[in-house]
């Protein structure tokens, strides 16, 4: 027993050393990333949850497939190209192709300074990449072509996300240079996809239902809410995990996230009473879900009440944000522009606002020039991404719909429903 003992103590001591590590590897950094990434990916299906509980009952399965076809184009998009776009040795916009099909990449060696294999930096990286489409498929649900929806992403995925991902996190890249904040995804996951939301809606235009005065309900608010609770947990690794090693930097942020999400919550609700008289459990969902969208690009950069006040101000932004599709008449089925978009958007300003040295010692670098030179930074970022994101989505649907003979499902296949018109499947045979 005393031997079993003093096993388990050494292994314990070697999981936690860096001293001990093989070739710059710190195995106790590794096993949180990689933890990190399986919440992640937790994420996707997550989101398939919180979508499919929001549409009506003909399209929930459609729906949900939009998010886990994700986890397979994704997989082998950022195996193929997107990662050595993103993450290749970069001019300042684009990467090289040193990392094709996964080449230069180890399980063994670290990735740059870093303390994890650059196979595992692969990995977290690609479920970002995975996640960050799909968050676009809720503006186009219950009226998109299944197939035009794959050639899209895909797409979508080379030509906008990883472009964008370079630009903000390869240390060549010109925005990381340019001094732009954003720890783990506000301006290259949620203001790049919900911008494109917004262009995808236009595209699509509005639904057959709407545009015919019938109302459209959710199917299953039990299942968002569930969605809703799950992504809050991935999102721990999301946030947290982009520290890349489990130090005190991954604490701040796994504090931030969670204190972001929780007024986030209370901001919507507290906006739904002022508005409409009722709290409601769709609000909770979609509040929680705009705080950690808020906080996403400050996590790491800022106090507990920093991210207090980010999540707040995104909780009650957004939901006076998804009021603006009926004042404009675009059709963003699941409010992706509204808590995607403008949630990404006023997360990475207020990031400029509340970054503070007490939170990161790197903060001091990024205010050398000032406050105000730091939020003018973070604006150029938002303003940049989002008109690149926006018109090259707009492009990309325009190539796909005069490859595809349109992007929208017919007419009956949408009165019927895309479940059983595309699928042939019912989510609900009871």
């Amino acid at each position: 027993m005393a031997a079993f003992r003093f096993g388990l103590a050494l292994a314990g001591l070697t999981l936690c050393s860096p001293a001990l590590a093989q070739g710059g590897i710190d195995k106790a950094d590794t096993a949180w990333i990689a933890v990190s990434t399986i919440l992640v990916l937790l994420m996707t299906p997550a989101l398939a949850l919180f979508y499919a509980g929001m549409v009506r009952r003909q399209n929930v399965l459609s729906t949900m497939l939009h998010s886990f076809m994700l986890m397979g184009i994704g997989s082998i998009v950022w195996l193929g190209l997107g990662f050595t776009l993103a993450f290749g040795k970069s001019n300042g916009w684009l990467g090289g192709f040193e990392h094709v099909l996964g080449q230069n990449l180890s399980g063994s060696a670290p990735y740059g300074s870093q303390t994890i294999p650059s196979l595992l930096f692969f990995l977290f990286q690609m479920m970002f990449a995975v996640i960050t489409p799909a968050l676009i498929s809720g503006a186009v649900a219950e009226r998109m072509k299944f197939g035009a929806y794959v050639v899209f992403v895909t797409l979508w995925l080379l030509l906008v996300y990883s472009p964008v991902a370079g630009w903000v996190w390869n240390s060549d890249g010109w925005l990381f240079k340019l001094g732009t904040l954003d720890f783990a995804g506000g301006t290259v996951v949620h203001l790049a996809s919900g911008v494109a939301a917004l262009a995808a809606s236009v595209a699509l235009g509005r639904r057959r239902a709407l545009s015919h005065g019938e109302p459209i309900l959710p199917n299953n608010l039990t299942m968002t809410l569930l969605g809703a609770g799950l992504l809050w947990i991935g999102w721990i690794g999301f946030n947290a995990g982009s520290a890349l090693a489990i130090d005190g930097i991954s604490m701040v942020a796994f504090t931030a996230t969670q204190i972001g999400a929780a007024p986030g919550m209370l901001g919507w609700l507290v906006c739904e009473k002022v508005r409409t008289g009722k709290p409601t459990a769709l609000g909770a969902a979609s509040g929680l879900v705009a705080g950690l969208v808020g906080v996403t690009p400050a996590a790491g950069f800022v106090t507990a009440s920093g991210g207090l006040a980010i999540g707040f101000l995104a909780g009650v932004a957004c939901c006076i944000a998804v009021t603006w599709k009926n004042r404009l008449g675009y059709d963003d089925a699941l409010d992706v522009v509204g808590v995607h978009g403008v949630g990404g958007a006023l997360g990475a300003v207020l990031t400029g606002v509340f970054a503070s040295p007490l939170a990161n010692p790197a903060v001091n670098d990024a205010l050398a020039k000032g406050r105000a030179s730091l939020i003018l930074t973070q604006a150029i970022g938002v303003v940049t991404v989002g008109v690149y994101s926006f018109l090259l989505t707009l492009g990309i649907l325009k190539v796909v719909g005069a490859l595809a003979g349109g992007l929208r499902a017919e007419a009956e296949a949408e009165d019927t429903g895309l479940d059983l018109a595309l699928h042939g499947e019912s989510g609900y045979n009871l």
